[in-house]
């Protein structure tokens, strides 16, 4: 009788099981249709030349590796250092001010009021379209626009200029814009994960002494890595990707000498106005490699990090646990 009963359980399971793969097709059926084969032709593409010049179609004409060496010998190199100057601008003012009000609105010490009203407002910004905020910038920071009026009545400067004349000005501008559209999404992404850690280890942290400053780097940052390295990785793929901002601000021309011109510039500019789909291809495979390098380069660095500091910071947390608990006892 037992065993029949066995047998019957396992035959449930199994039945069960089932409806965890097919409910999976769906999400792989998409994956292969939209990501997985239009990838597969991207690196294709990237081995033939394949143009068009007016109406005439030239190729596709298989030609090896000819396509990457061409765009080398371009200048990929230079928008490639372009667009990671722009994303480190980004990235520092992000994270340190993300993580701030993330530690601010979540501390229950402070007792802040209106978070929920400061949460939506620094998240507003995210909704707005990309498009929209090159547009505002590009007037807010035009010759006869009101920044410049401004400082001129200030006092700060003397005549008009135009700051995408302005090599550092343009990648300040961009930068910024970047920060406010992403910012409030950093935000909350950190305050999930501070929220998410046990309060108990606060609370004993506080009863043993422990300083704002200590208590942030020997518990909130330890426990708070996982997340703030998902954070920067996708912050980091966003900012190889930067394409929007850029191209509205600067019209396209990458401001003074392409400066400020991105690799998703660059290949907008192989696909819409050359139509080099081989060369385009090429760039894309490169950008491809670079966003997988870098990814890995910082989740190897911040896992590094964490090893390194990993016992002694466990160690403090068990501490500020027991003596938590003793306390509550």
């Amino acid at each position: 009788m037992d065993k029949r009963m066995k047998i019957n359980t396992r035959k449930k399971k199994m039945s069960y099981a089932k409806w965890g793969y097919i409910l999976l097709i769906p999400f792989f059926v998409v994956f292969i249709i939209f990501q997985f084969i239009p990838l597969m032709q991207t690196f294709g593409y990237s081995f033939y030349e394949y143009y068009s010049i007016g109406l005439t179609e030239i190729g596709p004409n298989f030609v090896g590796f000819s396509n990457y060496v061409k765009i080398f010998q371009g200048s990929i190199l230079k928008y490639a250092g372009n667009t990671v100057i722009l994303w480190i601008l980004c990235i520092i003012p992000q994270m340190t001010i993300s993580l701030l009000l993330a530690v601010w609105f979540t501390d229950a010490r402070l007792r802040l009021r209106g978070t929920g009203f400061f949460k939506t407002v620094i998240y507003m910004p995210n909704l707005v379209m990309a498009a929209a905020f090159g547009m505002l910038f590009q007037m807010l920071f035009a010759s006869n626009g009101p920044i410049v009026d401004m400082m001129m009545k200030w006092g700060w400067i003397q005549e008009s200029f135009n700051i995408g004349q302005s090599v550092w000005g343009t990648r300040a501008v961009i930068a910024l814009m970047n920060f406010l559209m992403w910012f409030g999404n950093t935000t909350i992404l950190l305050m999930a994960g501070v929220m998410g850690i046990d309060s108990s280890v606060y609370e004993a942290a506080t009863i043993d002494g422990s300083g704002p400053f200590k208590t942030f780097f020997h518990i909130t940052m330890p426990l708070l890595m996982p997340i703030f390295i998902y954070v920067v990785i996708t912050s980091l793929i966003g900012g190889v990707q930067l394409f929007d901002v850029a191209q509205i601000f600067t019209k396209g021309s990458g401001a003074v000498d392409g400066s400020s011109k991105t690799l998703m510039m660059y290949l907008y500019k192989l696909i819409g106005t050359s139509r080099n789909y081989g060369e385009a291809g090429a760039v894309s495979v490169v950008l491809f490699v670079l966003t997988a390098f870098l990814s890995f380069l910082v989740f190897a660095f911040t896992h590094r990090n964490e090893n390194k500091l990993s016992r002694k910071q466990r160690k403090l947390v068990a501490e500020y646990k027991l003596k938590g608990g003793k306390q509550d006892d």
